[in-house]
């Protein structure tokens, strides 16, 4: 079997008496995109910080290609790229300048650093900006340079923290596919984001919480444990008029578990037992007809409410 490109073994961190990484282990197939989820102060960004040689483990070990990231940090940064929400990019320079600053940065020049250069711009399709300057590219296109420069050094594994934050649907969509054909080109991705919908496109997700991963794995293979289909229960779309008032009628029904609206549908969790005409005689009562309704599999976002609401109980009993 393939040895993991990123691995995490009871990796812990303490700061005093506060516990910021509690045992996290998970691993990441080479060409992989990892997506790591969880609430701001969940413990993500040391984990990152960690694998990325820049902390060291109270406990526990993170490898990067089999090599220990505290023991040989120096080595780690040849493998590793890192690109943040508010990447480094000079907004007085060009995409051409920022482009070989990054380059000489990284020890290239001459033809060496030519040949990237050229590789860079056509991976990113950078070339209608070339010549304009950093600060005036908009949040897609600045999204890409900072992507480039962090690609200098044909790393191995890549590291995105949010990196879709605040760039339009459409600049998401385009930036994700680059990510694809970075995993079609063997490079391997941990992603941080807080978009169900950009999760659903890892093909492994880990979900922190309180310092503690609560759940890892592929998103279909989460949608399927008991604690997200509680046994005797099913979960429906409801399509309807005035679904705000329809939420309020329905969501302390006897029998509905759980309630959310969901664009212009609500999204329930609710038992076998309530049937139908139930919940479309509640709707008329409060002044609504015409119900579409239909059973849905889980999504992402309802794996983490309930493994967060389960967590989060008294009696729960995950690991």
């Amino acid at each position: 079997m393939t040895e993991p490109m990123i691995e995490c073994r009871d990796l812990t961190k303490r700061f005093g008496q506060f516990t910021a990484v509690d045992r996290v282990s998970f691993s990441v197939a080479k060409g992989g995109i990892f997506g790591f989820l969880g609430p701001n102060g969940s413990g993500k960004s040391t984990v990152i910080r960690m694998l990325c040689g820049l902390l060291e483990p109270t406990a526990g070990t993170a490898r990067i290609a089999g090599i220990d990231t505290a023991r040989e940090s120096n080595r780690i940064k040849s493998l590793i790229g890192y690109m943040s929400q508010k990447f480094s990019l000079y907004d007085e320079l060009t995409v051409h300048e920022n482009l070989q600053f990054y380059g000489r940065l990284y020890g290239l020049s001459g033809a060496a650093l030519q040949r990237r250069y050229a590789e860079l711009v056509e991976l990113t399709h950078l070339s209608p900006y070339l010549h304009r300057r950093a600060a005036l590219l908009s949040g897609g296109w600045r999204q890409r340079l900072a992507m480039a420069c962090s690609l200098v050094h044909r790393p191995q594994v890549l590291f995105l923290d949010e990196p879709t934050a605040g760039i339009d649907p459409v600049a998401r969509r385009e930036l994700w596919d680059l990510l694809f054909e970075f995993a079609a080109l063997g490079m391997t991705l941990f992603v941080t984001t807080h978009y169900m919908d950009e999760a659903e496109r890892c093909s492994q997700v880990g979900y922190i919480h309180m310092s503690r991963l609560i759940v890892c794995g592929e998103p279909d293979r989460l949608k399927e444990l008991p604690l997200v289909n509680p046994p005797g229960t099913r979960r429906l779309d409801v399509t309807c008029a005035h679904v705000m008032s329809g939420l309020q009628a329905l969501r302390h029904l006897d029998g509905v578990r759980a309630a959310t609206v969901f664009g212009q549908s609500m999204h329930l969790l609710v038992d076998d037992s309530l049937q139908e005409t139930r919940l479309r005689a509640e709707l008329e009562r409060a002044g609504i007809t015409g119900a579409d309704i239909r059973p849905i599999a889980p999504s992402l976002e309802d794996v983490f409410v309930a493994l967060t609401d389960a967590q989060d109980s008294p009696a729960s009993s995950l690991p």
